[in-house]
């Protein structure tokens, strides 16, 4: 199973401890260079910054069609454009993405997407978390994470919590 991440659910898992659930959950993840430097930035927090650092089961790749990497910088950022593109260069079978507009190029492709709830929902499902709340309160309240009511309400009641 090839897994291609884009940057917000690694920082955002990063942001309240819970990195090594996207390695529990997927094993090897691949990243294209732009997350990289989207994660290693300076801006995206200490935090942020060691864990990724850390994260040896992150593989960065190069993206070789730039033509649909530059296609795809009509619509979304850079990270999220090298991501879709990575994922579509190798056949991934999932690309784990947060962002609307991003979700919306990859399902154009045909690409299969999972944002960082649907990572929660799976490591419960895998018995790796006793609970998708806590880690939900946390994502709103330390990484700025927004979720409407009524997913989090729909998440939570997919978890049975």
């Amino acid at each position: 199973m090839i897994i291609v991440s884009n940057t917000s659910p690694i920082s955002n898992l990063a942001k309240v401890g819970q990195l090594s659930l996207m390695q529990k959950v997927y094993g090897r993840i691949l990243i294209p260079y732009a997350v990289r430097e989207e994660l290693l930035d300076e801006r995206a927090g200490e935090t942020v910054v060691t864990a990724v650092q850390s994260a040896t089961w992150l593989e960065i790749h190069s993206v070789q069609n730039q033509q649909l990497v530059s296609e795809l910088r009509t619509r979304v950022n850079i990270g999220e454009a090298e991501a879709i593109a990575l994922a579509v260069e190798v056949g991934a079978s999932r690309l784990l993405i947060d962002e609307r507009l991003g979700r919306q190029a990859a399902k154009d492709f045909g690409l299969k997407i999972t944002g960082v709830l649907g990572i929660l929902l799976l490591a419960k499902r895998q018995n790796l978390i006793k609970t998708v709340k806590l880690i939900m309160d946390d994502l709103t309240s330390q990484a700025n994470f927004r979720i409407s009511k009524q997913l989090y309400e729909y998440i939570l009641n997919e978890a049975d919590e």
